[in-house]
């Protein structure tokens, strides 16, 4: 009877402390997105989002920022194998084109992966595939992601099955990419004009966004 009772105390035991532990991850987790996203907010107001990049499109060409000079991007970071964020994300990204109508015209939608070891060009013209086709998939090596993602004050960061808490899991391409999930607007200058956040309405978006090329048409 003892032992029965000595083993259910070490079960809940157990059970908080992997309670607590799992509390623990993603309360630093949230902290350290939280972060990002203030530094993100604090760079707006100085308009140092954004800036040059050499990255591979979905089709395996080579691309700079300098090939989408004389439209606006509109550029979300994510990755393939998200199953929410992204593909509600670039479900309104195409919400937002089918609305702009004719100025979708002088607009470029940009889906920069920041999972490059699994987002190959095949992977991502297959998941840009499901959206507006007018969508261009960006990978690249480990470095040119991390050097794009600083420059646009992005978060993300590998977390492994193990860390989620599945202690079965033994194989290396089993993780998730916690990410900052923001909608940046880039004039055609390359010169950083608005952020959106992922869920907002692509109504709203492309309101901005057709203001945004009505005060360059008049200026």
């Amino acid at each position: 009877m003892q032992r029965k009772l000595l083993y259910s105390v070490l079960l809940l035991l157990l059970a908080v402390l992997t309670a607590i532990s799992g509390w623990e991850f993603y309360a630093a987790r949230q902290a350290a997105r939280e972060a990002s996203e203030r530094k993100a907010e604090a760079a707006t107001s100085s308009r140092s989002i954004g800036g040059s990049f050499s990255l591979t499109d979905h089709t395996g060409r080579r691309v700079t920022d300098a090939d989408f000079r004389g439209k606006f991007l509109l550029v979300f970071f994510g990755y393939t194998y998200c199953p929410d964020v992204c593909p509600t994300a670039m479900a309104n990204v195409s919400l937002v084109m089918e609305a702009l109508g004719e100025d979708a015209d002088a607009v470029q939608p940009l889906f920069i992966s920041v999972d490059p070891e699994r987002d190959k060009p095949a992977v991502l013209a297959d998941f840009v595939g499901q959206f507006d086709k007018r969508i261009i998939g960006l990978t690249g090596t480990p470095a040119e992601i991390a050097d794009v993602a600083r420059k646009y004050r992005v978060y993300y960061r590998k977390v492994t099955s193990k860390e989620l808490g599945d202690q079965s899991s033994s194989d290396d391409q089993d993780y998730l990419m916690d990410h900052s999930a923001y909608l940046y607007l880039i004039g055609p200058d390359g010169r950083f004009l608005q952020v959106f956040t992922h869920t907002q309405d692509p109504a709203e978006i492309a309101d901005a966004i057709e203001a945004a090329i009505a005060s360059r048409a008049n200026a």
